[in-house]
């Protein structure tokens, strides 16, 4: 069997990613060793992009990011 379409068929069988231990969620690569969603294997710090922080508009905030209270 080649590298081409035949051999594309095989790669629905295992599973790439399995539960984090951190999050919880649905997104620890099993081969890459680190959580797409909370970068769990890769990072000590949590993942946190800023465009997860955003408020959507339809919401009537006028704010673009949420601003957290400062210790």
């Amino acid at each position: 069997m080649g590298k081409g379409t035949p051999s594309k068929g095989k790669k629905n069988k295992a599973a790439s990613h399995k539960t984090c231990r951190r999050c919880g969620k649905h997104s620890y690569h099993r081969r890459k060793r680190f959580c797409a969603s909370c970068g769990f294997g890769r990072t000590a710090k949590l993942r946190q992009p800023s465009w997860r922080n955003r408020n959507r508009p339809f919401n009537g905030q006028k704010s673009f990011y949420r601003h957290k209270a400062k210790a």
